[in-house]
């Protein structure tokens, strides 16, 4: 009996101790958690992740991508980056900037091996920013390949090969994501184009000075623009900005083909309402009109389009159509979606009076 009852005694025990113990481990748990945290923090710092990046899509445009030095008799005078795009018999291109080549009278690209190769200077145009060079297709190490910029999508990964700052950087590679689709930038091409607009792509990916002219690329290696300008403030980091592939091609084959690029014109010249104050015999139009935004024609050509649709200098532009008219960039963007022939709707602004007139649009050496 003695025995049961110590069997009995000892079991108990067991049951007690195991009780208590659940309870002391959980106290434990419970008041000294980061012990358990650490323990399994350190566990998961034993563990690998490989991530290759995007290695292969840049290996797929690298050899493609080419320095750009340009020469105003026999001295260096610019320098950004191009990319070779197509090859056509012979012949092979190179897309770039506008503003990389424009002073110059002659072109060399280097290519990745280190070989330098004097280029034919096709043409280029300053409104679009966009040059073309050509050389004997033998010299071609690789050719980019044509991505779209329409179907990319604002986070989508990007990246830009370029030569940044000096040829000592050459054909470095920046990563980013396509920030913004459609970014109307006011920008001045070159003292012949003046200011004007352009409808860019938005990148965070790296942009400096000598990248111009390079290509931006999606994650699949493809071109989707050519990267052309960059948002420069103390207080702004991370903004770059490129042509549209689809829109660099256009200009690019118009040049190619030896077709003359015109723009509609209107036969003004003209500033910017905001600009107006600063000029006596504008500053009184301004405050009895009560406008903030807007044009004032200065001087209007004789016979010009404008002549022909009644304009009259000190005239306010603040309609072309539908689009409302900002300054003389936005109405260089918007009058440049027309072609030569077509008929617009200018509104404007004549004696405190809203009025409207037809303008036919033609053609000269002039752009507005």
């Amino acid at each position: 009996m003695i025995k049961k009852e110590s069997k009995t005694k000892n079991i108990i025990i067991i049951i007690v101790a195991f009780f208590l113990g659940i309870l002391l481990m959980y106290g434990i748990i419970y008041k000294y958690p980061v012990l358990i945290t650490n323990n399994v923090t350190k566990l998961e710092k034993n563990v690998t992740v490989t991530d290759t990046g995007i290695a292969d899509a840049v290996e797929k445009v690298y050899d493609s991508v080419v320095v750009v030095a340009t020469y105003q008799n026999g001295n260096m005078i610019a320098s950004g980056t191009g990319f070779v795009y197509k090859i056509d018999n012979n012949d092979a291109y190179i897309l770039t900037n506008n503003h990389v080549i424009e002073s110059g009278n002659e072109v060399n690209v280097t290519f990745t091996d280190g070989k330098i190769i004097k280029t034919e200077i096709v043409g280029s145009d300053a409104l679009s920013d966009i040059a073309v060079l050509k050389i004997n297709k033998k010299e071609v190490i690789s050719v980019a390949e044509i991505g779209s910029s329409e179907k990319v999508r604002v986070g989508d990964t990007s990246f830009a090969v370029g030569a940044p700052l000096d040829s000592v950087y050459s054909w470095t590679v920046t990563r980013g994501i396509i920030s913004g689709k459609d970014r109307m930038v006011e920008v001045s091409l070159s003292s012949s184009a003046g200011d004007y607009v352009m409808k860019v792509l938005q990148t965070d990916a790296a942009i400096n000075s000598g990248n111009s002219g390079g290509p931006l690329c999606n994650a699949n290696g493809e071109v989707i623009g050519i990267t052309s300008l960059k948002l420069v403030s103390e207080s702004v980091e991370g903004m770059g900005f490129a042509i549209p592939i689809e829109v660099a091609l256009n200009y690019a084959e118009k040049i190619i083909s030896g077709e003359k690029i015109t723009q509609p014109y209107l036969g003004i010249s003209m500033v910017n309402v905001v600009d107006a104050y600063y000029y006596p015999q504008y500053y009184n139009i301004i405050k009895e009109n009560n406008i903030s935004n807007g044009v004032i024609i200065v001087d209007i050509e004789k016979n010009s389009p404008a002549d022909k649709a009644g304009l009259q200098s000190k005239d306010i532009i603040v309609k072309i159509n539908n689009d409302e008219v900002t300054s003389v960039a936005y109405l260089r963007y918007y009058l440049y979606n027309y072609n030569v022939g077509d008929k617009i709707e200018i509104t404007y602004i004549r004696d405190s009076k809203t009025l409207k007139t037809t303008v036919t649009l033609g053609s000269n050496s002039k752009t507005y």
